[in-house]
């Protein structure tokens, strides 16, 4: 199944291919690992199976990945962060036996389950791998995206850049997913850091010179208020890719102008869809170009849809959402610029105010540059006389007394948006991120766009 890439790992087998803390695994020392747990699935009949991977990033979580992989397995990653949903996400995907590579004594325990969903039939009759992730629909419903491994994974083939990478996205995400084989694939190395705090993630950057950083908009806000970077050795990163999540505008130049030499890449994707290739067109840009081999786009009425030939093969628990042309609805709206798009924010999101319409994204912007706000997240609730009403959530960086900042939001505010698009109502908050590290609505839903 994985020949391809475990040759090329034959080929590099003294680099360094993960380094978790201070424990840096060799490309030989990780195919032992594969090699020994390829012999555990074999020795227990698992072949084509539903198999939860219950781990976080590391070697031996990576090592029980592939060799899952490479025996044709369904694979069900899940995190600490998907724990509050265990139970759930096992039962939904049919788990037949649950991996737990962190847990000797039950590394393999079988649910007493039998897999019968007709995507599952699919895979087995083609005899491919499998891999299902789990999305959150505007409802706030789990829906798990079936996707043929493969298919998936048919990109990676092509040899790129070397990198030295710090995974910030974990397995059960498709970035993760997309990171790890990305980086495997061209004999780089997986820096796994002890925590995702900007002090951790800058300790992992500057013990091992890691040079590309996939992450999101809300941990790279969190890495400028910090100022860890000021206290690290930061040299060597030559990529930042940022996407789960709008880029606020005023963070991209504050990122620009600390990292003037680092490459800003956006990135998009979806755990329906796998992840683009990309290109901004200036690094503190967000206008970007996004498709490639295997993807087409198009813009209908501002929605941004995609056709893509890694697309999965569908939900477990939800209809196809796909057209009869097999185009995507992303629910992203876009501004188009010739080859170019910009998004814009999720269709869902945007509030109406006596009929007219506002994007959180814009009024979030405004406000973040407004002194001692932290973070905010704006969203609409609704109003008897406007239909909707703009209310921001914001969190402080110092104690503010609430008429006396609302007063001073609206002066800060009356050139720069419409009076309609500042916001009615203000709420302060301690925490506006998710353990993923996206920004999260007052509703308890983290921001869903599309980008990865």
């Amino acid at each position: 199944m994985l020949d391809w890439l475990l040759d090329r790992m034959v080929d590099a087998a003294e680099a360094p291919a993960i380094a978790d803390g201070s424990r840096v695994s060799t490309y030989r020392e990780l195919l032992d690992r594969v090699a020994y747990w390829q012999g555990q699935l074999s020795a227990r009949g698992i072949a084509g199976r539903v198999v939860s991977i219950e781990a976080e990033y590391g070697a031996e979580a990576v090592a029980v990945f592939l060799a899952a992989t490479n025996a044709g397995n369904v694979l069900v990653p899940i995190s600490a962060a998907s724990h509050a949903h265990r139970d759930d996400f096992l039962e939904i995907a049919e788990v037949e036996y649950r991996l737990r590579p962190d847990d000797p004594q039950n590394a393999i325990v079988a649910t007493g389950r039998s897999a019968s969903h007709v995507y599952y039939a699919a895979l087995r009759e083609s005899a491919s791998p499998g891999l299902v992730l789990f999305s959150s629909g505007s409802t706030g419903k789990h829906k798990a995206a079936v996707h043929d491994l493969r298919a998936l994974l048919k990109k990676f083939s092509v040899p790129r850049h070397c990198y030295r990478t710090l995974v910030f996205l974990q397995l059960d995400h498709i970035g993760g997913v997309n990171t790890l084989f990305y980086t495997l694939s061209n004999a780089g190395a997986v820096v796994v850091s002890e925590g995702r705090t900007p002090r951790q993630v800058c300790d992992a950057i500057a013990a091992h010179r890691v040079e590309l950083l996939p992450t999101s908009p809300t941990f790279l806000n969190l890495l400028l208020l910090s100022e860890e970077y000021q206290r690290h050795d930061l040299s060597s990163l030559k990529l930042i890719t940022y996407g789960t999540e709008p880029m606020p505008e005023i963070t991209l130049r504050k990122v620009h102008a600390v990292f003037p030499e680092v490459k800003l890449l956006q990135t998009y994707g979806l755990s329906e869809l796998g992840i683009l290739r990309s290109q901004s067109r200036e690094s503190g840009s967000l206008w970007m170009r996004v498709g490639g081999e295997g993807f087409e786009t198009k813009i209908v009425d501002g929605r941004l849809f995609i056709r893509a030939s890694s697309a999965m093969l569908g939900y477990l628990n939800a209809p196809n959402p796909f057209d009869a042309d097999g185009f995507f609805d992303t629910g992203d709206l876009a501004e188009v610029d010739g080859e170019w798009l910009r998004i814009l924010g999720r269709k869902s999101e945007i509030i109406n105010v006596g009929g007219n319409k506002v994007f959180p994204l814009e009024v979030e912007n405004a406000l973040l540059a407004l002194p001692n706000v932290e973070d905010v997240a704006v969203h609409g609730e609704p109003n008897p006389i406007t239909g909707q009403v703009v209310v921001a959530t914001i969190r402080l960086t110092e104690p503010e007394e609430a008429t006396a900042f609302k007063t001073r939001m609206k002066l800060f505010c009356a050139d720069k948006l419409a009076g309609y698009k500042v916001p009615a109502k203000v709420r302060f908050v301690d925490t506006l991120h998710s353990e993923r590290f996206k920004k999260v609505r007052p509703n308890g839903a983290a921001v869903a766009a599309g980008a990865a």
